[in-house]
């Protein structure tokens, strides 16, 4: 299958900065070398994730362009390397933020794939051979097998798509921490990232479920993703109201003056909150007292492990989770990109080939 592997593919290429701007060009790009480990999806859905726009402006550390972003991938298998037995042609699957580990050593056998110290990211990384990974927002993809999951047929493509990054990111916290029953979770913020906080916390069994943000005016979507309660800490007196209520807070905030000292406060006493956002321009200073008197810990998290995101589709099947997108069309993508920088999606934005 390698012989007649094409070597372009074509897609949406940044070619500097100035790409996050809506500057995002339809052209031929490079695809990797095809190997016996790799599958070629044809692309049908790509989920937008604020990655994509920190990587487009370098927010994150300079970019290696030319880039293809997109790392919500899903599409249909429609090549195969010679070593590919658990996926056939034809079958549907999703591809998300981490495209290879070396599946070897102690961390990728544990579950821990994201971690490996030769992990590849979907875009903007390199593989062994010095091939540069390349993103979702294109016609075709190019993959390890190993890091493309079946999607169960009761999810739509546009509902799974999102979850590859932005639902595997929080869900891998909240499994991993116990969200589930006898647990009060708190989820600060609500956009692209949150909105599957609350409803993975909520299909955990988690007894109670807080969404936090800043105003009200998310506070019905929050309710009917599932939280049981709202925090607005624009209100007078809501950390009085709220401290050492939480068992766990997964903090999905994407702002460098979050109130992070106060958001300890509210966990109970030998709590923990695991912060999954990343603002380019980091985290603000917080006060060491409320771990010390609570006991509490402060923890980090990125996406989610292989078996994380087949346990993750396997509750979403379950439990029937949608996901709160919008359907773009893939030409539309500039447009798209400017919208998302204006806080417009609600909760997710998915291009569609």
């Amino acid at each position: 299958m390698a012989a007649d592997a094409p070597v372009t593919f074509r897609g949406w290429v940044a070619y500097d900065k100035t790409a996050a701007e809506g500057n995002l060009v339809f052209t031929e790009f490079a695809a990797k070398p095809f190997t016996d480990d790799d599958i070629d999806i044809k692309i049908t859905h790509c989920g937008v994730c604020a990655s994509d726009i920190h990587t487009l402006r370098s927010g994150w550390g300079e970019t290696d362009y030319p880039i293809v972003v997109g790392h919500e991938i899903v599409g249909f298998v429609v090549r195969k390397g010679n070593n590919v037995t658990d996926l056939e042609i034809g079958d549907r699957v999703g591809v998300g933020a981490q495209c290879y580990s070396c599946l070897n050593c102690d961390l990728c056998s544990n579950g821990k794939e994201p971690y490996c110290s030769d992990h590849v990211y979907t875009y903007g990384s390199r593989f062994a051979d010095g091939a540069k990974s390349q993103g979702g927002y294109a016609e075709y993809g190019r993959y390890p097998a190993s890091f493309a999951f079946k999607i169960p047929d009761s999810i739509p493509s546009e509902i799974a798509a999102p979850m590859f990054c932005g639902g595997a990111t929080v869900y891998s916290p909240l499994k991993a921490n116990g969200a589930g029953p006898g647990k009060t979770v708190g989820i600060v913020g609500i956009g692209g990232l949150g909105h599957f906080g609350i409803l993975f916390a909520s299909a955990l069994g988690a007894d109670k479920v807080y969404a936090i943000s800043r105003s009200r005016s998310k506070e019905s979507d929050a309710r009917a993703m599932g939280a049981t309660d709202f925090i607005a800490t624009s209100e007078n007196g809501w950390l009085e109201k709220n401290m050492r209520s939480l068992d766990l807070i997964v903090c999905t905030a994407n702002d460098t003056s979050i109130p992070m000292s106060q958001y300890l406060l509210l966990l109970k006493v030998g709590g923990k909150l695991v912060q999954v956002g990343a603002p380019e321009g980091g985290l603000p200073s917080f006060d060491l007292f409320p771990l010390l008197f609570n006991q509490a810990s402060l923890s980090g998290s990125i996406i989610g492990g292989r078996q994380e995101i087949k346990d993750m589709l396997e509750l979403a099947a379950k439990q029937k989770i949608n996901s709160w997108v919008e359907t773009k069309p893939i030409s539309s993508v500039n447009e798209v990109l400017q919208m998302m920088e204006d806080g417009k999606a609600r909760y997710r934005y998915v291009l569609v080939n």
